[in-house]
């Protein structure tokens, strides 16, 4: 089975957590946490910020790693490392450009079951529902 690596940005600001909406392929209409693919010779955090940038059109600072995913989709295996990050100063929420996801949303921990998570997903939401953001 084919294996995809990719990193995911759990961005929070004032006590919420970015998520974004899939406008294209597969799993479209689905919420996830924005991110990509890791490009040869880049190490996960600077694929993580260039993602973001590509993505939504803003620089973030990568805080720390919080979890590795390993989850099976039909058709290919993921490893998607997620990270606890921050808009950058000069970034602010109002800037963020959807530029590939059709919608985005700033989500309290509460409300984070509000939308519909990709599969692999579900286990960061769960892990952050249970931890508050403080805790990373």
């Amino acid at each position: 089975m084919k294996t995809i690596e990719v990193v995911a940005s759990i961005i929070h600001q004032n006590g919420k957590i970015l998520a974004t909406q899939r406008g294209y392929g597969d799993f479209k209409g689905l919420w996830e946490f924005p991110g990509g693919k890791i490009e040869p010779g880049e190490t996960p955090e600077e694929a993580l910020c260039r993602e973001i940038q590509e993505e939504l059109g803003v620089t973030i600072y990568v805080e720390n790693h919080i979890c590795t995913i390993e989850y099976d989709y039909p058709n290919f295996h993921l490893t998607m490392h997620c990270y606890l990050c921050t808009l950058e100063a000069n970034s602010g929420a109002s800037e963020i450009e959807l530029r590939e996801h059709k919608s985005s949303r700033w989500l309290a921990p509460a409300s984070l079951d509000e939308v519909e998570w990709l599969p692999a997903d579900r286990e960061v939401i769960e892990m952050l529902k249970s931890d508050p953001i403080s805790s990373f």
